[in-house]
């Protein structure tokens, strides 16, 4: 190799970081010191760059906070403990909360017309288990609630494995509405949410969550409704449920599916019956899979058409979800302190829109593997 031609080359693991920096916001730098993450340079973080790094070393890819400073070490990035790094973690909640924002703000997650209601905070609630790897292989549940579409965690709690999901961990504000999946289609969260002055939009579960006629003076034959449906023009109706020896007033908003999305669910239902080797769905169940059907308790002023915009928006960001869940997954969760742990959730929250935007742009890669508006 003739000498010097090494001083014209990039190591790989600054190229990525090239192509991955490309993705952040415009001025991410100048946010990490307006937002406080990096006041200013200490130590071996000399700067916006190698203090995201070290984070996403620790946030994306799973090592605990002692692996990430012993491989900073060794990639010569920094040099410094594992406590510091905590120390860092905490103050970045606030600009992690932010590229994680902007980021949302650009990406297909966001549409043009997601729908906002002057005075109401909009909620997303899940959950999922962190395996802790290592030798305690230590197993947590973090239920968390997400704002949108600021993506900001207000709230998270841990539990052991068997906590279950629930309205009924989070606190609600009077205002709030809550967007949730099947899991969190109970009767008495749904009324503890209702109780604090919130609303919930909520993905029905026919067989866990029985509905009654307006009045509550008989049960709501669901499905002999739903086929009053035609084509793609959806509908509603006024329904009420039985909690906590209380009558409590909703709305069931439906919409059928297409054919090809309808088949889909049934080959779903069928597959996952067999798998469990359990008896054949009812026709009942099968029929139901044709259809999308939504509780809210909101009121009548907001229209059928926000309701499931609504929902369609909680939808819509699924993906991320998914993707959220299955890096939440990975990794050791701080524990130490609230801040930390928010901090952890924002830097996931991160990795997930970085990951979706690297996909987008994989498409258009050019042969050289960057783009020039980079270099």
């Amino acid at each position: 190799m003739p000498p010097g031609i090494l001083s014209g080359m990039t190591k790989p693991m600054d190229e990525e970081w090239c192509v991955l920096a490309s993705l952040l916001p415009n001025e991410w730098e100048e946010l990490a010191r307006e937002t406080g993450a990096m006041r200013r340079a200490r130590g071996e973080v000399t700067s916006p760059e190698v203090l995201l790094r070290l984070l996403l070393l620790h946030v994306a890819t799973g090592l605990s906070l002692k692996q990430a400073v012993a491989r900073a070490r060794v990639q010569g990035l920094a040099s410094l403990t594992d406590v510091a790094l905590l120390k860092r973690l905490r103050s970045s909640e606030g600009w992690l909360r932010e590229l994680s924002r902007r980021m949302f703000e650009s990406s297909r997650f966001l549409s043009a017309n997601w729908p906002l209601i002057s005075g109401r905070r909009l909620r997303a609630v899940d959950a999922t288990t962190v395996e802790e790897p290592g030798a305690t292989g230590t197993s947590w549940r973090v239920h968390y609630s997400i704002g949108l579409p600021d993506l900001r965690c207000d709230f998270y709690e841990l539990t052991n494995v068997k906590g279950g999901e629930t309205y009924k961990r989070f606190p609600v504000k009077k205002g709030d509405i809550v967007l949730g999946d099947r899991g969190y289609c109970h009767r008495e969260g749904v009324a503890d949410v209702l109780d604090a002055d919130g609303d919930v939009i909520v993905r029905l579960n026919s067989t866990s969550f029985p509905l009654l006629r307006p009045k509550g003076d008989a049960p709501f034959d669901m499905l002999r409704h739903l086929r009053t449906l035609v084509d793609c023009r959806p509908k509603e109706w006024r329904v009420a449920f039985e909690a906590k020896k209380k009558l409590y007033k909703g709305r069931l908003c439906a919409v059928r599916k297409s054919i090809v999305a309808a088949e889909a669910a049934k080959k779903k239902i069928l597959q996952r019956s067999a798998k469990k080797k359990e008896h054949q769905p009812r026709a009942e169940t099968l029929e139901l899979a044709e259809y999308i059907f939504v509780l809210t308790t909101l009121d009548t002023d907001i229209s059928l058409g926000v309701v499931l915009e609504l929902y369609r928006a909680r939808w819509q960001i699924e993906l991320c979800f998914k993707r959220l869940k299955s890096l939440l997954a990975l990794g050791h969760l701080p524990k130490r302190s609230d801040e930390s742990a928010r901090a952890w959730i924002q830097g996931k929250l991160l990795t997930v829109l970085l990951i979706e935007a690297l996909v987008d742009k994989a498409r258009l890669f050019s042969p050289w593997g960057y783009d020039l508006s980079t270099a």
